[in-house]
């Protein structure tokens, strides 16, 4: 068994920020365990054309900026980069391929079990997997009849294999957005939405929002139960909704259901699609905290301001609005791991 006074489960942005941050608050020994090959937590696994909707001065992990043009939008394959540059920097043993299967109470330590049998044990577990490895797939009535393509926007890379298709995009964020607008260019694409899509200016009077954000400390603010009833917004300079325009890409209110060989829409009109894009986001879960005494009756864990309420030494970093707007960003998982340290040490 190894030992360590802090396990961080998962090697993406916020546990390579909660490893850099713990020698500050008495965390010599550290391990970080995660399950894939390398670090960079999801975002390897993001679709070829993501960009960031914050500039590169705001999207820098504690003590490395991140490279280049402070006012460009960062590409996916820009970040993997340079989180697994920032990983590379920190003190702590990083343990990829290792899969937590369960984290269990043994006296005054945690025992951190791995998939293939190994254990682990420290003081203090600190939970950074976030919620992008749980793609949530909505129950859909006729979703099994369905012979069409069917896919999580997880699982999309890029629209070559989309070309001359008619397809549906089911969301109204930003993901379900920039897949549209990418796939209305080589195919006949439709969103579907609950809701109108709400746009919110990416650099209003000349000033990125995140200037704002700062400059104003909403980026900061304890506001979670607040920015919790906030409808779903675009980020966008203009050039995206643009792209909807120019391709053709029409919004629709929601499937109603799926037919062998298509959708039916909210008027009851049936029609032929080859292929249905599930950009409905993603489902915080911690299958490997079962049993631990830290999840409610819904698997939702117990904390505040993701330091535990039932059990000593288990903390969690990454989770939406965990305490603030910036709580699941690059720019803000650093203040959240400050912040989780700090209470585990009491």
């Amino acid at each position: 068994m190894e030992h360590a006074d802090l396990i961080v489960i998962g090697a993406g942005q916020s546990g390579l920020a909660t490893a850099a941050l713990a020698p500050r608050h008495g965390y010599a020994r550290l391990l970080i365990l995660e399950a894939a090959e390398q670090p960079g937590g999801a975002w390897p696994r993001y679709y070829d054309s993501l960009t960031l909707f914050s500039p590169a001065r705001y999207s820098s992990l504690p003590g490395m900026r991140f490279p280049g043009d402070g006012d460009r939008y960062p590409t996916r394959d820009e970040v993997v980069h340079y989180l697994r540059a920032y990983a590379s920097r920190l003190t702590a043993a990083v343990h990829t391929s290792t899969t937590v299967s369960s984290v269990t109470r043994q006296g005054d330590a945690w025992s951190v079990r791995a998939g293939d049998g190994r254990e682990f044990a420290a003081r203090a577990v600190i939970a950074a997997t976030g919620d992008y490895g749980t793609p949530y797939l909505p129950d859909v009535p006729g979703r099994a009849e369905f012979t069409g393509r069917m896919l999580h926007a997880a699982d999309y890379r890029s629209p070559s294999a989309f070309a001359g298709q008619r397809v549906v995009v089911v969301g109204g964020g930003n993901s379900a957005i920039q897949i549209a607008a990418e796939l209305g260019a080589v195919a006949d694409t439709t969103l579907a939405s609950r809701r109108p899509i709400g746009w919110t200016p990416q650099r209003p009077l000349g000033r990125d929002l995140h200037w704002w954000l700062k400059h104003t400390r909403l980026d900061v603010a304890p506001i979670r139960r607040l920015l919790l009833k906030v409808p779903v917004s675009v980020l966008d300079d203009g050039h995206y909704r643009t792209a909807l325009q120019e391709h053709g890409v029409d919004r629709r209110e929601m499937i109603t259901r799926l037919a062998p060989d298509g959708v039916v829409w909210a008027d009851g009109t049936k029609e032929a699609v080859d292929a249905v894009v599930l950009a409905t986001g993603y489902r915080l879960t911690f299958p490997y905290l079962t049993g631990s005494g830290v999840l409610d009756a819904d698997g939702r864990p117990l904390h505040r301001g993701g330091v535990a309420t039932t059990v000593p030494g288990l903390g969690f970093v990454g989770m939406e609005f965990q305490r603030s707007f910036s709580s699941k960003t690059l720019r803000g998982v650093g203040r959240d791991a400050t912040h989780v340290l700090k209470g585990l040490r009491g």
